[in-house]
């Protein structure tokens, strides 16, 4: 597809499901999503094994039954999420925040606002991580969050005008992002990190469901340069068209040692802590991508 007729696909979509009555734009998406999701065998054998891992861990046999169940869901709540993000940006903060709660660990993100270091949230591919962020926002904890560059970059400035409108600062994942980052946390501000992807295929090795894999290194290094506190969270889809958040208890990333080891330790910490909040709701996290070995 030509890159301006993809925009224009992405707009012509993104427009549609703003003006969709509720319930219809869930139920399009998410029939479209397990529809497609049927045909396409090397993303769904990725979500199968993905999915897999979380429900039982390496070496544990899940019910073929119950995985396919479970991936069908997966698929379908992957269509929520493109249909939700999309509406999101023509939502009232008032609607917004009357359907999102923080529903464990508010404590946690009110003591690191009035420490003043500043937050790391880092976040797993689960339900609708922007929900949380324009939520943030509201209760002035605005967030600023780093975004795989897009392909043409017209696309990618219009995801990002769409997320700012509702309150999330996006910045691309350049060679600038490090710096940006570390401004905002020593400014007392909130980095929100999608770290249970490794994308530049550069992260630290860690365990993780019972298999050897890499994450990325930045919540770990940012926390460790900056004295800042840091949390993992997930935000669910649900209950009914409602979400909710829960936030993990902060890190220990106090300097240890030599930065490796210490960058390795607390990346292998969030790695634990993404592990518990992925398998509240393994139907929810929709990474497409190969993540294991097997």
């Amino acid at each position: 597809m030509a890159p301006n007729a993809r925009v224009a696909l992405f707009k012509a979509i993104g427009a549609l499901f703003e003006r969709l009555p509720e319930r219809v734009d869930i139920a399009l998406a998410s029939t479209i999503s397990v529809l497609v999701g049927r045909r396409s065998e090397k993303a769904r054998a990725n979500l199968r094994t993905n999915v897999e891992h979380a429900l039982g861990g390496a070496g544990v046999e899940v019910p073929a039954g119950l995985l396919d169940r479970f991936v069908e869901r997966g698929f379908a709540s992957y269509g929520r999420y493109w249909a939700e993000g999309a509406k999101l940006p023509a939502m009232r903060m008032d609607a917004i925040t009357r359907r999102f709660q923080i529903a464990e660990g508010m404590e946690h993100l009110v003591a690191a606002k009035a420490r003043g270091a500043g937050t790391i949230v880092a976040l797993p591919h689960i339900g609708s991580w922007e929900w949380g962020g324009s939520f943030l926002s509201s209760i002035d904890m605005g967030m600023v969050a780093v975004a795989e560059e897009l392909k043409p970059p017209e696309l990618f400035e219009w995801f990002k005008k769409k997320r700012e409108k509702i309150g999330i600062s996006i910045r691309p994942l350049d060679e600038h992002a490090g710096t940006v980052l570390l401004q905002t946390l020593r400014d007392g501000g909130v980095v929100g990190l999608l770290c249970d992807r490794d994308i530049q295929d550069n992260g630290i090795e860690v365990n993780f469901f019972g298999e050897r894999v890499t994450m990325p290194a930045g919540p770990a290094t940012l926390a460790l340069r900056t004295g800042a506190t840091l949390v993992c969270a997930a935000c669910y889809s649900g209950p009914g068209r409602g979400h909710h958040a829960v936030v993990t208890a902060p890190i220990n990333a106090e300097r240890t040692g030599k930065l490796r080891e210490d960058v390795t330790r607390v990346t292998q910490l969030i790695a634990n802590d993404l592990e518990g909040l992925i398998r509240r709701a393994p139907e929810q996290w929709h990474v497409l991508q190969p993540r294991f070995a097997t």
